[in-house]
């Protein structure tokens, strides 16, 4: 079952594309609304990417998604939770920051024997990013 896109893919994929270029020219940080878009936009790409509802994934204040198939949870606090911020987030699925390397930095929670989101990011590659389409 396809999941229902809340972020347009064209509109996602440049938010994305901004926060990497941004990143790219002086490593400052992209504006609020642009790394909001390329959060909800990505945690939806995983969504379709790896249907199902074992693991939730937070990304606080952006958004939260449940994927991976396996058991369905529905009540309390679910059993597989991955949880970071927007900054690391998008270096998960851009490539440039490996799942292991956050966890081990702390900078990744990740809770339950399906939170290894190693097989799922990177989503995109910076070099998919920067190219021509």
């Amino acid at each position: 079952m396809a999941i229902r896109r809340r972020i347009d893919p064209e509109q996602g994929r440049r938010a994305l594309e901004m926060w990497v270029a941004q990143g790219a020219a002086d490593g400052a940080p992209a504006d609020r609304t642009t790394v909001a878009t390329a959060v909800r936009f990505t945690l939806e790409e995983l969504a379709s990417r790896a249907e199902g509802n074992s693991v939730e994934v937070r990304v606080p204040p952006f958004g939260v998604t449940q994927c991976i198939p396996g058991p369905r949870h529905t009540r309390g606090t679910p059993p597989n939770v991955v949880e970071t911020s927007a900054e690391v987030w998008l270096g998960l699925v851009t490539g440039r920051v490996g799942f292991a390397e956050a966890l081990a930095a702390g900078t990744v929670d990740a809770s339950g024997t399906r939170a290894d989101l190693s097989d799922y990011v990177p989503l995109f590659t910076t070099a998919d990013l920067e190219g021509p389409r």
